[in-house]
C-alpha cells in the first residue's frame, strides 16, 4: 500500500503545507501571495481580481534550525468574491493554515473578517495557532492608517501589520513564523490521531 501525500513527503525530509490567503475583494491578497511565492506581478497598476483560485506552488526552508527539513508550500490565493462561495467547500479541504488578509483602512473589510473567518477557519475546525490575521497596507497607500477595532470574536488570534513598500522583509519574517507554527499545530494533531487510534 502507498504512504499518503503528507506521509511520503515527511518520509523525504519535506513538510507538505496548505496554506489559504483569504478576505476581502482588492484586500492585496494576490500581491502578498505573488511576494511569497517569489511569482511574477502583472506588469502596470490595473486592478485584475482572482477568479476563483490560483494555487502557488514553491519549495520553502523556514530557518537553518530545522535540521534540513524543507516545505513544500501550496499557497492558495482565493477570490473575495462571494460568487465562488460554492467552490470555498474544495478550497478548505486539506488546509493546514488560513491567512486572513484585509485593508485595515476600510471599515467594511473589518466588518467582513468575522463571515471570513467562519467560513475557512471555524469550517475547518482549525486552531487559533493555525489562522494569521494580515492587516495589509498595500503598496502605494502612504501616511497614516486609521486603524478600525477588530471584531471581538477575532481579538485573541495573531495579528500583524504588513506594507510591502515599506519593509517587505518583515513580510517573509512573519510569514516564516506563520508557517513554523502551522508545523507545530498540525504535527500535534497528527499525533494525537496516532494516539487516540493506538488507545481505541
Amino acid at each position: 500500500m502507498l504512504p499518503d501525500r503528507a506521509t511520503f513527503w515527511s518520509q523525504v525530509g519535506m513538510f507538505q503545507v496548505k496554506i489559504l490567503i483569504v478576505g476581502p475583494a482588492q484586500s492585496g491578497k494576490t500581491t502578498l501571495a505573488n511576494y511569497l511565492a517569489d511569482a511574477t506581478q502583472t506588469v502596470g497598476e490595473e486592478y485584475w481580481p482572482t477568479q476563483g483560485v490560483r494555487i502557488l506552488e514553491f519549495e520553502y526552508c523556514p530557518d537553518s534550525s530545522s535540521n534540513g527539513l524543507r516545505y513544500e508550500v501550496e499557497l492558495w490565493d482565493c477570490s473575495g468574491d462571494r460568487k465562488f462561495e460554492k467552490c470555498w467547500p474544495a478550497m478548505r479541504k486539506g488546509a493546514s493554515g488560513v491567512m486572513l488578509v484585509f485593508d485595515p483602512a476600510k471599515l467594511n473589510d473589518v466588518q467582513e473578517l468575522e463571515a471570513w473567518h467562519n467560513a475557512f477557519v471555524r469550517h475547518s475546525g482549525l486552531l487559533e495557532a493555525q489562522c494569521l490575521l494580515v492587516a495589509h497596507q498595500k503598496p502605494g497607500s502612504h501616511g497614516d492608517v486609521k486603524k478600525h477595532d477588530l471584531p471581538v470574536a477575532l481579538r485573541r488570534l495573531q495579528k500583524v501589520d504588513l506594507n510591502l513598500d515599506d519593509k517587505p522583509e518583515k513580510v517573509s519574517e512573519e510569514f516564516r513564523s506563520f508557517v513554523l507554527h502551522v508545523k507545530g499545530a498540525v504535527s500535534a494533531s497528527r499525533e494525537q490521531d496516532e494516539l487516540s487510534i493506538m488507545g481505541s
